[in-house]
């Protein structure tokens, strides 16, 4: 009758533990299901190592753990290194660095196959094995010595190799140690163990193959937008930096405001792809001067064109002085008047040349000036008599600021619709579609008068408004323009905060911009020391301490 019983008892115990077993084995799928699409989600490299062997370790009961990345030197690279009872923790977000040789695949040009790690990455055979310390065939002497230092035991290994869509094994997943789940002994890894792993080194491998790909692609694509910004450099000295200023202000402001959690922008917050999205508008943002005529973008004078016309003109008075000296002499003029005569034309000349600078704004009277000399007659090479200047030249040295004409102002500002068109026209993947309106729309003021479409601030992004603010703060405080210096911090923000009060720019973006100190963040990156002079906050137009 007990022999019954027992016979009973057993067999329930039997079942139950089949049960249990069941249980488990679905559980750990169900963990490998959910770490496949977590793992498929990751975009940080280091993080995403880091959670494959995470999840290994987890999925196998194992309490410690490497992971490697196969080299182009043919080699096996350390990238996480995790022991749970020893708290030892290397590598990926740790910002522990591994202390350990990379493992050669290959030592005098023979297979390694005495290092069970480097073994499974050329076989691209899974190895488990029971007892480290028993087993034959691999040369664990490293793990011997890692124990003797630190007290562990190593005991069961499981090697598994993380192969690609196309069979080439990337990695290796090395798995120390299982631990039975009632009791924490340390036991042999399962083949259920083994299936699991296998299944989670091929999910894991596709999952990074993936990230690198995408990397690669990103990687390449910012290259392709740094040539451009390179053409644009080659072909004007004087806005090569200002493509590469602008996107680091951009996400400076963009940043700020991210980390504001009051006031009217409290509710703004960025992703890393949000962040990876604004990065690649602010690159691309004056990707259209590519279009735009070397000698609009360069025009550092008045006259320049090709060259600088105030040469012809310094030639022109020369030829006067000469017809002067000529007329004197047949008509015996004194000297005082051939001398009074002289002056003033040499003053007139110095008078052009100062105009040809276009530095300071023009007053009517100097106008008037200009268009008084213009009338000055001449006889040039072929004995014609005209006009001292053309009509072109009297409009040009007549600008009331800088050394644009309107014409040239409408070439320049052309290059923001140029980049509207280029940008429109890429077929932009769905976390970058956004990259054409926050680069098109830095041109904009708030009030809906700016270009190219005269938007108001509630059609336009954040982002948009962001970048901005970052180029007219980047073109006040450049010093490498060919037309003026670069503007101390106090001179570009009292400018900025008066555009903050006629409503050119943000007013919300200008207060964080301020009150956040985005402006010192950036001058300390890019300004010369003359230019960051002390800044009293309470003197910004616009500005509220």
């Amino acid at each position: 009758m007990s022999a019954s019983i027992d016979s009973t008892q057993g067999l329930r115990f039997a079942k139950g533990s089949l049960v249990n077993a069941a249980d488990d084995l679905v559980q750990r799928l169900d963990q490998l299901n959910a770490i496949g699409a977590s793992l498929s989600a990751e975009r940080d490299i280091n993080r995403l190592l880091e959670a494959i062997l995470t999840a290994a370790k987890t999925i196998t009961r194992a309490d410690g753990g490497t992971l490697y990345r196969v080299t182009e030197e043919k080699s096996l690279r350390f990238e996480i290194v995790r022991t749970s009872s020893l708290k030892f923790y290397l590598g990926g977000t740790t910002g522990n660095p591994i202390p350990f040789y990379p493992v050669q695949l290959f030592k005098d040009g023979k297979p390694n196959h005495a290092n069970v790690s480097a073994y499974v990455a050329l076989t691209g055979k899974t190895v488990n094995i029971e007892d480290a310390y028993k087993a034959e065939g691999f040369d664990f002497t490293g793990t011997r010595g890692f124990d003797s230092k630190t007290g562990y035991r190593s005991k069961s290994f499981l090697t598994v190799p993380m192969r690609n869509h196309e069979g080439e094994t990337i990695g290796v997943l090395q798995l120390i140690n299982a631990q039975d789940p009632n009791t924490g002994d340390i036991v042999a890894f399962s083949s259920s163990d083994q299936r699991l792993a296998e299944s989670l080194a091929s999910q894991a491998a596709v999952a990074l193959t993936n990230r690198m790909l995408i990397n690669q692609l990103e990687t390449l694509f910012e290259s392709f937008i740094n040539l451009i910004n390179g053409a644009i450099d080659e072909k004007s000295p004087y806005t090569g930096g200002h493509c590469q200023r602008v996107p680091v202000l951009t996400m400076l402001l963009a940043e700020a405001v991210n980390e504001t959690k009051a006031g009217p922008l409290a509710e703004f917050n960025m992703s890393d792809k949000d962040r990876y999205e604004l990065k690649i508008a602010g690159l691309l943002h004056d990707c259209g001067k590519v279009t735009t005529p070397v000698h609009v973008v360069d025009k550092a004078t008045k006259l320049e064109t090709i060259f600088d016309r105030i040469k012809l003109v310094d030639t022109r008075f020369e030829v006067l002085k000469r017809d002067l000296e000529i007329e004197a002499l047949r008509q015996k003029l004194s000297d005082k008047d051939l001398r009074d005569r002289l002056r003033q034309v040499e003053e007139d000349r110095r008078f052009l040349q100062v105009c040809n600078i276009g530095g300071e704004r023009m007053k009517d009277e100097d106008i008037a000036q200009v268009k008084r000399i213009a009338k000055y007659r001449w006889r040039d090479l072929s004995g014609h008599e005209a006009d001292f200047l053309t009509e072109d030249e009297v409009k040009n040295l007549t600008i009331r600021a800088g050394t644009l004409t309107d014409e040239e102002r409408k070439i320049i500002n052309h290059h923001i619709v140029a980049t509207i068109k280029m940008l429109e026209a890429l077929p932009w993947p769905k976390h970058l579609t956004n990259v054409p309106e926050y680069a098109g729309g830095h041109h904009e003021r708030m009030d809906g008068k700016g270009y190219p479409k005269g938007l108001m601030r509630e059609q336009m992004s954040v982002q948009a408004r962001c970048m901005g603010i970052a180029d007219i703060f980047e073109a006040l405080t450049a010093k490498d323009r060919p037309y003026k210096k670069g503007k101390t911090l106090s001179e570009s923000l009292e400018i900025l905060g008066r555009m903050r009060m006629n409503q050119h720019v943000d007013p919300d973006l200008f207060d964080i911009f301020v009150r956040r100190k985005v402006y010192r963040r950036y001058a300390e990156m890019f300004l010369d020391k003359e230019q960051i002079d002390d800044v009293d906050e309470s003197k910004i137009p616009g500005y509220v301490p």
